[in-house]
């Protein structure tokens, strides 16, 4: 069953059309995320499921039941925003009560579900302080336990980790991810950060520009892209000029660097026939050797041009006859260095393509 479903959903602000029309099914339970650059209609989208936009065009449900007339605070929906909105004045417990005062909960159930509402998000003995006294990520808690503590029918999620450092925003997407799972509420999630979605999703959908790119698991959107824009967000891929030479059982495309390669048929899900086409290669993917590589393996010569090393890892921009591409290699000891003769191995079975 859906949790949440949006037909044919269009929002303009006067001359701009801001989304346009998102079909989507969330399904109950999920972790949902809305991924894409700014401006490209995700935050619109949740806070018209929220009830704070209302659409141009379509039908928003809630739980099989349109919503489009029904106001913010009859929607039984969580809500955590980027700056937390707390209460500055009131205590920790009086913050995460506020949403159940409106609820005809009776006073005497109020500190308990509080209580238990703090537990969950492992800040138990905070209830007497004030926002002011706390981090930034126990704040993030807080606002998490406010919206979690009146049993949303659905958690709305605008980008709360943005704000966070970079360690702890790493902690707080799995201690997100344990509480949403253990509580089980279908949670819709804005994001522009690719390694966020990744790691936290059920299912990604990618925007741009008010559209919808793709919808799919983490790992389908990852290693089986729907457009060009798709693998240039999602993670770092090599995409160059190919044709596809043969279309059946196997797919054979042809570019100037890596030769003819075959690619999985279920990598090229939107390639149709033969003609033009693009192989994506993720960065990953491309490994550095001072070795030509094995049977079954493509490789090709190659000079390292610049090195970014990140620790464990290292990004390689490499020229490979007229082209050049990027790898992204963990490192034992040294990484290469500028102007080293190298080998790119690629294995065929690790490509996906494109229509040209």
């Amino acid at each position: 069953m859906s949790a949440v479903t949006l037909q044919d959903i269009v929002k303009r602000f006067g001359s701009f059309t801001a989304v346009h029309r998102t079909t989507l099914e969330i399904p109950e339970g999920a972790f949902v995320t809305l991924l894409g650059p700014s401006g490209c209609g995700k935050t619109t989208n949740l806070r018209m499921i929220a009830g704070l936009l209302d659409p141009s065009e379509g039908e928003i449900l809630i739980g099989g039941k349109r919503v489009n007339d029904v106001p913010i605070h009859k929607r039984n929906l969580g809500l955590v925003f980027q700056n937390y909105a707390l209460f500055p004045h009131k205590t920790v417990a009086e913050n995460v009560a506020f949403g159940l005062k409106y609820r005809d909960v009776p006073k005497s159930e109020i500190p308990a579900k509080v209580q238990a509402a703090l537990e969950l998000v492992q800040l138990p003995n905070v209830g007497d302080r004030y926002p002011k006294e706390l981090s930034g990520g126990q704040q993030q808690r807080i606002a998490l336990a406010r919206a979690i503590v009146i049993e949303p029918d659905v958690l709305l999620l605008d980008e709360p980790l943005s704000a966070l450092d970079a360690n702890l925003r790493e902690d707080m997407r799995v201690e997100l991810k344990r509480i949403q799972e253990r509580i089980g509420v279908t949670t819709v999630f804005v994001t522009h950060d690719q390694s966020e979605a990744l790691a936290m999703s059920d299912l990604i959908v990618v925007m741009s520009e008010g559209r919808v790119e793709q919808v799919g698991k983490p790992e389908e959107v990852y290693n089986t892209p729907a457009s060009e824009f798709v693998a240039n967000f999602l993670g770092a891929s090599n995409i160059t000029e190919a044709k596809c030479i043969e279309h059946g059982a196997s797919v054979v495309v042809e570019d100037a660097t890596f030769g003819k390669v075959t690619v999985p048929a279920a990598k090229a899900p939107n390639l149709t026939g033969k003609g033009a086409a693009k192989l994506v290669v993720r960065a990953e993917k491309l490994l550095l050797s001072k070795t030509q590589a094995s049977e079954g393996v493509i490789s090709v010569p190659a000079t390292v041009e610049t090195v970014d090393y990140q620790g464990q890892a290292v990004r390689y921009f490499v020229r490979a006859g007229d082209a050049q591409l990027q790898a992204i290699n963990m490192i034992d000891e040294r990484p290469f260095a500028a102007g080293d003769a190298v080998h790119l191995h690629l294995r065929p079975q690790d490509c996906a393509a494109l229509p040209g």
